[in-house]
């Protein structure tokens, strides 16, 4: 048994190196697996990134846009505004000009009111001092002191009729 023996040694060194290549090709097969997929993820990854910032350039220039329309409009709204104040002025200004029109419109109704009782009241005096000179020459009397006076709603009525239609 003694010339078999380095041959089986020889022959079991051979066959755990076998066996450990056969592992070592195992663990690098594994391994090359393992890398391949960790590849795959990364290229996934990266197009992922890619995408993201694509989509991300896009969001910037959507926000860009909108911040450039919001400050239009804000301009917009100030122009408004300005436009609000200035009517309101025109508004108020006009109205302080009305009102002024229609206090000098009542002033000057009570002075021609006040003119028409005057002059009513001067009608009465003449009237006693025409009826009492023709008592004194004993004349008749051309007034008996009642007028008469067409009301103001007839000659309302009278002034349409006159307007002819069509």
């Amino acid at each position: 048994m003694a010339p078999s023996s380095p041959r089986t040694r020889a022959a079991a060194t051979l066959r755990m190196k076998q066996i450990s290549f056969d592992n070592q090709g195992r663990t690098i097969r594994r391994r090359r697996a393992q890398l391949a997929t960790e590849r795959r993820g990364l290229a996934t990854m990266k197009k992922e990134l890619e995408d993201t910032q694509v989509a991300l350039e896009a969001s910037h220039k959507v926000i860009a846009g909108l911040t450039e329309i919001g400050l239009s409009m804000s301009k917009k709204i100030e122009k408004m505004k300005v436009k609000k104040q200035i009517a309101k002025a025109n508004h108020v200004e006009c109205h302080q000009k009305f009102q002024a029109r229609i206090h000098e419109a009542e002033d000057t109704m009570q002075a021609q009111h006040l003119i028409i009782e005057a002059l009513v009241d001067e009608k009465d005096s003449l009237l006693q001092t025409i009826q009492g000179l023709q008592e004194d020459n004993n004349a008749p009397a051309p007034f008996d002191g009642e007028w008469e006076e067409e009301p103001e709603e007839e000659l309302e009525k009278e002034e349409i009729e006159d307007i002819p239609l069509g």
